[in-house]
Parts: C-alpha cells; sequence; structure tokens
C-alpha cells in the first residue's frame, strides 16, 4: 500500500510539473494583455478577446491569515487546496485588493515580511493551474475585519482612506510602494509582477471615494500611474470608476486604460438571508455614464459582485450574463471563504462561497464562469422573465436551478429533468442531487470527466449541512455548517458505462463497491471507472489543470447531534400537516419522535427515515383543530436521547426533564382573516433602506406593535452620484411567503386588502400599497392614512399596475432605482409573494420635499 501511496505522489508531482509548463506556454501563446482603441482587452500575441472569471481569496492577508494561526493550519497547504477547488470549478481569474497596510511602512517601502511571502507562493499556485491575476495593490483598509484593526506599519494605517488621496505625505508614499511593488520579484516564480504574464491588468487602489475636483483627481491618479509606469511596466491599468461616478470623464483624462466596477444586486449585511424572486435585481448592469467610457475607449472589469444574503444558487449566471450586455470582460466574486475557516463563515459574514460547504452555490459560480467565456460582449439577451433561456444557459427560480447544457457539457445546480443536448459527445458532468444521467443521495458537489471512450473520472464531494444561518453574528466559536463523509448511493446513466467498475484514485483512498445496472455506494474521494472490456492506465488523462488523482475535502466535523426544522408560522384548521426535519449525528440514529400537544390532546409520532438525513411524518388530525400546536423532536441515538429545538439532554418523559421551549405554530379557523404583515412578528424581516426614523413600538392594543417610518426627505443627493436624476421615493418591502405557506389554498377566497394603519403627522399621510408578484410586478393602490388609528379596505379588484422599487436597494448606488418589466398581463394573487410600502407616489410639487412618517400596525387578506 506505501508503495502505491508513492507512485501516486510521484505522478501528482509529475503533473503538476506539466501544469506549470502548460501554464508557461500558454501564457507565452497569449503574451501580454493590451487595450486596443475600441475598449477591449486583447492578448497581444493572438489579438483575442481577454476573457476570465473567478474569485477574490484573502488567505495570505489579515482576518484570514490571523484565523491559520489561532487554528493551527499550515497556510500554503490550505491554499493548495483551495486552489485546486478554482480550478475544479474552472476558474481562470484571481483578483486580491491587497492588505497594503500589511506590507508597507510609512513611507511605502515593501516589507519582505510573511504575507507578501505567502502572497507570492498563492499566485505561483495560481500560476501552475493557468489562472490569471488581476491585483489591486493598495485597498487603504485597515487589516482587522471582522476583528479590530491592528496596528500595523503601513501607509494606510497612518494616513487613511480619505487623507491618502490628498496628503503629499501620503501620495508620495503611495508612489513609492507602487514603484517597488511593481518591481517586486517573486520568489517562487523569479519574474517580477510588472513582468508577469499571467498578471492581465493593475487596479491602482480600491473604492478610494474622491471628493476633489476633477483636475485634482485626475492629477491624483496621474501621480500613481507615472510611479507604476517608472518601472517599465506596459500592463493596462484600471482605476475603480463606478464610485464619485460625476468624476467619469476626470478619471479617463488621467493614464488608464479602463475602470472598475461591482456589483452587490441584494444589498449587504441583512443578517439573514433574503427571501422571494431577486432575478429582477440583476435584470440589467445599466451603467448611465457608459457613453464616457465608450468615447474614452475604455475597458470594462468587475473586480467584485455577490448575490449577498442569498443561500440560493440560481442568482449568478444571470449577473453573469447581464455584466456580458453590459461589455464586462472580467470579474471575479468576492468573496471565496479560505476551506479552513468556511465552517464559520466570519471573514465576511454577508457573503458566502465554498466548494465544499456551499456546493450548489460554487455550482451556479461554474456556470457563471461559462457565461463569461460564451456569451458575446453587449449581446442584448432580452428583459425578464424571457432572458432566462439564453445559449446553453437557463435559470429557474422556483426550482432555486441553473443548468449549462451545451454537446459537451452538463453542469447544473439542483435537481433537474432537463435532456442533455448530447450525451455521446458529452466529457465532462459536475452537479449536484439527481438528474436524467445521475442520481445521487448526497449532498455535496459531484464531477464526472471522461477521459476516453468507456473510461470516467468521478470526484464526489463530501456531504454539507447548514446548520446555523450563515449571515447573522458568526465567530468561530459558532458553527454554521458541517461536513459529513458518508457512504452514498448513486446511479449513472453514461454512455460506455453500461458495465463498468469503480476504483479509487486518491492517496489514502481504499474504499471498493460493487455495481450493479448502474448503482453502487460511493464515498468521498476520486475514482476511475471503467467499462466493460475497457483497461485504464494513469498516463491517460485529457483533464486540463487538475490531476488525475487529486482531491481535497474537509474531513468529517460532525460532534454531535444537529436537527434542522423550521415548523410553519399558522395552518387552517383540519388541514394536512407533515412534520420534517433533517438530522444526523456522530453516532447512530435509533430513533426520531415528537411529542406533540395541542390543549389537552397529546400524541407521540414516530418520524420515519424516509431519505438520507430525513426524517419525516404526518400529523394527525385530532391535533390539527383550533389552537396552538406544540412539540418537541426527541432523537434517540447510541449515546442516548436529546430534545430539540434546544438540543438538551433527555427526553420530556423523564421526570426530571427541565426544558421548556417547543416548535409551535397556529391553527386558526378557514375563515380567519390571513395576515400577510403583522408588526409585533414581522418587523425584523421588513427589507427597507437604512434610515434613523425606522422602528417597532408597543401599539395600543395587547400583542400588537406599530411599525414607524420617519423620513426626513424622500430624496437625498448621493455623494457617489452626483448625476443621478432625483427620485422622491422611500419604499420597503415584506416578503410574506413563509408566513402564509400553510394557508395558500385559502387564496382564492380572498377578495380584499386590509391595512391597518395611520398617519404619524397631524396631517393626512400619502401611502402606496402593492402586492408584487413573483415575477416582479407590481400591482397596488394609494391610500390617505389620517391620525387616528384606522382599517383601510382595498378591493383586489382595485389594484393597478405600480412601479417596482429593486429592494433590497442595489450597491453601486447608480444601479436602476425601479425594475423595468415586461409583463402586460393581470394580477394573480395566487403568484404574490411580497408586500412593498411606498411614500411619493402620489405626491406633487412641495409635499414631495417635506417630511413624512406613518406607522402600519397589520396587514391582512380577508
Amino acid at each position: 500500500m506505501k508503495r502505491e501511496q508513492k507512485i501516486l505522489q510521484i505522478a501528482v508531482f509529475l503533473l503538476l510539473g506539466i501544469f506549470s509548463r502548460l501554464s508557461a506556454q500558454e501564457n507565452k501563446q497569449h503574451g501580454n494583455a493590451y487595450v486596443d482603441d475600441k475598449g477591449v482587452i486583447r492578448w497581444e500575441n493572438t489579438n483575442e478577446e481577454v476573457k476570465g472569471f473567478g474569485v477574490n481569496y484573502s488567505a495570505p492577508f489579515a482576518h484570514a491569515y490571523r484565523t491559520a494561526e489561532k487554528l493551527g493550519v499550515e497556510i500554503k497547504e490550505a491554499i493548495d487546496n483551495d486552489v485546486y477547488h478554482f480550478s475544479r470549478l474552472g476558474f481562470d481569474l484571481y483578483r486580491i485588493h491587497v492588505w497594503d497596510t500589511e506590507i508597507s511602512d510609512e513611507e511605502g517601502n515593501l516589507l519582505e515580511n510573511e504575507h507578501l511571502e505567502t502572497f507570492d507562493y498563492l499566485l505561483k499556485q495560481l500560476k501552475d493551474r493557468n489562472i490569471n491575476f488581476m491585483i489591486t495593490p493598495i485597498a487603504y483598509w485597515g487589516n482587522g475585519w471582522p476583528e479590530p484593526d491592528e496596528d500595523t506599519p503601513g501607509f494606510s494605517d497612518k494616513y487613511g482612506k480619505a487623507n491618502s488621496l490628498t496628503d503629499p505625505g501620503a501620495i508620495k508614499a503611495q508612489q513609492n510602494y507602487l514603484e517597488q511593488f511593481l518591481n517586486h520579484v517573486n520568489p517562487y516564480t523569479d519574474v517580477a509582477y510588472k513582468n508577469e504574464p499571467n498578471i492581465i491588468a493593475f487596479e491602482i487602489s480600491n473604492e478610494p471615494h474622491h471628493k476633489g475636483t476633477p483636475a485634482e483627481v485626475t492629477n491624483f491618479i496621474n501621480k500613481m500611474t507615472k510611479a507604476m509606469r517608472s518601472t517599465g511596466s506596459e500592463k493596462p491599468i484600471f482605476y475603480n470608476i463606478s464610485h464619485s461616478t460625476h468624476l467619469a470623464q476626470a478619471y479617463f483624462d488621467a493614464d488608464i486604460q479602463g475602470g472598475t466596477f461591482q456589483w452587490y444586486p441584494t444589498g449587504l449585511g441583512f443578517q439573514k438571508e433574503l427571501e422571494g424572486n431577486l432575478l429582477p435585481n440583476v435584470n440589467e448592469y445599466n451603467i448611465p455614464f457608459d457613453d464616457v467610457i465608450t468615447e474614452n475607449n475604455g475597458a470594462k472589469i468587475v473586480y467584485e459582485f455577490d448575490a449577498a444574503d442569498v443561500f440560493k444558487s440560481y442568482m449568478y449566471p444571470a449577473m453573469a450574463r447581464s455584466f456580458r450586455e453590459a461589455g464586462i470582460q472580467i470579474a471575479t466574486h468576492f468573496a471565496y471563504d479560505p476551506t479552513f475557516m468556511a465552517y464559520s463563515n466570519t471573514e465576511y459574514n454577508t457573503h458566502y462561497m465554498n466548494l465544499a460547504y456551499t456546493p450548489k452555490k460554487a455550482l451556479a459560480l461554474m456556470i457563471a464562469s461559462k457565461v463569461f467565456h460564451e456569451v458575446p460582449m453587449n449581446k442584448d439577451l432580452g428583459n425578464y422573465p424571457e432572458n432566462l433561456k439564453f445559449g446553453n444557459f437557463s435559470i429557474d427560480y422556483k426550482k432555486d436551478l441553473a443548468v449549462y447544457n451545451s454537446a459537451e457539457e452538463f453542469i447544473y445546480t439542483n435537481h433537474n429533468v432537463a435532456e442533455p443536448k448530447s450525451t455521446e459527445s458529452l466529457i465532462h458532468l459536475a452537479g449536484y442531487g439527481n438528474s436524467n444521467l445521475v442520481e445521487y443521495e448526497g449532498t455535496g458537489a459531484y464531477f464526472l470527466d471522461k477521459l476516453e471512450d468507456g473510461i470516467w473520472r468521478l470526484e464526489v464531494m463530501p456531504d454539507a449541512f447548514n446548520v446555523n444561518n450563515p449571515f447573522g453574528s458568526n465567530s468561530l466559536e459558532k458553527i454554521i455548517s458541517v461536513i459529513n463523509w458518508e457512504s452514498r448511493n448513486m446511479t449513472l446513466s453514461l454512455p460506455g458505462l453500461d458495465n463498468f467498475s469503480v476504483k479509487a484514485l486518491n492517496e489514502g483512498n481504499s474504499f471498493t463497491t460493487e455495481v450493479s445496472s448502474g448503482t453502487f455506494n460511493i464515498r468521498p474521494g476520486t475514482y476511475i471507472l471503467t467499462g466493460s472490456g475497457k483497461s485504464f492506465s494513469d498516463d491517460i488523462s485529457n483533464l486540463t489543470n487538475i490531476g488525475l488523482q487529486e482531491f481535497t475535502a474537509p474531513q468529517t466535523t460532525v460532534e454531535q447531534t444537529y436537527v434542522v426544522h423550521e415548523p410553519l408560522q399558522e395552518i387552517s384548521e383540519d388541514s394536512s400537516l407533515g412534520i420534517s426535519a433533517e438530522i444526523i449525528s456522530n453516532t447512530n440514529i435509533e430513533k426520531v419522535t415528537a411529542v406533540l400537544r395541542n390543549g389537552n390532546s397529546f400524541e407521540n409520532l414516530e418520524l420515519q427515515h424516509k431519505a438520507p438525513d430525513n426524517y419525516s411524518a404526518e400529523v394527525p388530525k385530532k391535533l390539527l383543530k383550533h389552537g396552538f400546536l406544540e412539540y418537541q423532536i426527541i432523537v434517540n441515538t447510541q449515546e442516548g436521547s436529546q430534545t430539540f429545538p434546544s438540543g438538551v439532554d433527555g427526553s420530556p418523559r423523564d421526570w426530571d426533564f427541565y426544558d421548556e421551549a417547543s416548535y409551535r405554530l397556529k391553527i386558526v379557523k378557514k375563515e380567519s382573516p390571513l395576515y400577510i404583515f403583522n408588526a409585533s412578528e414581522n418587523a425584523d424581516d421588513v427589507v427597507a433602506p437604512w434610515n434613523p426614523g425606522n422602528k417597532v413600538v408597543p401599539a395600543n392594543n395587547p400583542g400588537e406593535a406599530e411599525y414607524q417610518v420617519k423620513v426626513e426627505q424622500l430624496f437625498e443627493e448621493d455623494a457617489e452620484n452626483l448625476d443621478a436624476e432625483p427620485v422622491y421615493d422611500y419604499s420597503f418591502r415584506y416578503n410574506f411567503q413563509e408566513r402564509i405557506k400553510g394557508r395558500l389554498e385559502e387564496l382564492p377566497a380572498k377578495q380584499e386588502l386590509v391595512i391597518k394603519a395611520r398617519s404619524l403627522n397631524d396631517k393626512p399621510e400619502t401611502l402606496q400599497v402593492a402586492l408584487v408578484m413573483d415575477n416582479g410586478a407590481a400591482f397596488g393602490k394609494i391610500i390617505k392614512l389620517t391620525p387616528e388609528i384606522e382599517e383601510y379596505r382595498v378591493s383586489l379588484e382595485e389594484l393597478q399596475p405600480v412601479k417596482t422599487v429593486t429592494l433590497p436597494r442595489p450597491y453601486p448606488s447608480f444601479l436602476p432605482y425601479y425594475f423595468d418589466h415586461n409583463y402586460k398581463g393581470e394580477f394573480n394573487l395566487k403568484n404574490t409573494e411580497s408586500l412593498q410600502f411606498s411614500i411619493g407616489p402620489g405626491m406633487e410639487g412641495e409635499e414631495l420635499k417635506q417630511a413624512h412618517a406613518l406607522g402600519i400596525i397589520n396587514i391582512k387578506l380577508q
């Protein structure tokens, strides 16, 4: 066995050497990048358009580097593992804003320290995988986030961002730093950054936020570019132009070849997952000053993007589509979590991305990379929802699904029944869950690569299990997701594999399995599938940038019993109700029981093991009477029993059991009103632009609360977008899908919307209330609120089409305020998912410029 492992190690070493040579050959073929006279980045040796897609990744710096030290992680080994996953996902681009504050002193001298050395190592590993870079040498950040900043030696620590843009000493330090940075020779490649063929371009600094005059800004940028050009570098230099957009021409009056952009279409920092269809938020990436870029022959790059606070997988291919429509050539997601700390998602808690821990989202990025390499720049792909199918791509919000389906590749983010374009010519497959070609019980990603007819390479990632809100307040002591290595059933229907064997390949993998009618048991690892009559030799491989035997994944982290279950909020009497929970444990689960109570009716209900990690059962009808259904879930394992939701040891049957926490839902009579917003319960889930006047206060009636909104100005000038056309509107939204999930069958009988609200001023207040359908179309009516609390009744037949506000508000702020949809049909209550409240519609003249205040207690359908 040791001899076989040694042979595998040698094979991996040789293959990595081949990668290095292939990388060098590839970049020698392409040469450096340049921007042509039409604003297109091209390779100098071939004149081909540069295309690239990948991630930001911060392991050499700041919180990530410190966390590796705290956890006892060997940082270079961790980098090796993550870079392998970048290649596995098909990325060919990397970007980072370098923490200059950690690798410079106050005068801008470059410090040859552990951060720079680790960064050099990372760049070498990326280069060996033929992954190109876009480097931003100056971040202006402190190195703390999310921890307190340390006292670092750099000029950014001394001057801060604002002063760095104007202070002569700071400017001189930056010039010194940029010159030394570009001249720095990477000891792992023996090539200076200024000459590194894998560096496509430099972006001078990260989000500078200029406040000066156009002449001052142009002068500042030119000082930076002059320092960079003094090194002899001819690489394209980019500057961030998505901030202070009124200075767009001033940016291009300087010696830059293009502008950089970012996109956070769902805002940042909601602290929990956003609900509802967010595809309208990514319908287009509209740059209102694009004519300035075109006139100056500038190229466009996206340095950061993410659908923040979204755990679903359907968003990224749509974002990539909109970027290509806007003429963007390369883009990098922000930010890929280093695997060693992805269990806690502490680095940027509003983001969450890692192949092992968020497999569906990672596969969506893999598909987005395909969009960047296949969809032509500036191609108009239509408006939502017509643009959900384009080229080889399709997107489905309701199924949380994105699919790439070409003659040679089939990639999908979730269960699907899509018919592959061609099974005979298929050579690559990647997915999650079940498809027409693969059925898999696990919850990790898998990859299949055809090596030759009848021989495939299979790579299976371990199960990922999300056990906590990934977007809340996180800590290294708080586990967000766990990894579970289990044997799972897999069934394949691939050409040439009617009868095949499975053999483990990766180091340390001794798992064996038997195949019956295409079905076999499999554990995480890398395997060779060999069809009948075929023989495998390890010298056959057509893989790109990955080794035949390579595999890396975190080991099992399940050290206790986890129950993930979210009860319905309410159902109507005599409905049917099932209880379903995802349960995993570090020991064998022997029995799962729900102890249910409604008034004086009790029941012990055993949950059946219906699927891997899933336990479910139907609740007896006798418990589904008007009242409150309360229940606890007891998990019996070899080590005893635990009761959830608290996870307390023991069972309610024990005489000394003290835990009273339970799952709870309302059971209401069918004729009772259907509340779609209740401030006392739902205020924390309202999506609204930050406003100091928003708060929740107790109302007069017991159990009621009032969501108050006090807006001093409906329009405030945006310092980052001074040329913006004023929009006098303050809108906020609540998605009620989860709230009414148990009462959907009652919707056809509802006829009116009842709003309990008031004006908080001593005068009437104008409010538009709208229902937003899952296609983004809004239908509403304007009502006049009086200072007295009243119920305002609006017949659903009175609702008329109104503008849909893009909420959460996207960043950068120049992006469209309204979603311009093509829906011409009628309002359909069955397809509604959210309430939109708008202060501004129906007002004119001075009323738009006044302060406004109102309170909402609840809204119901009846």
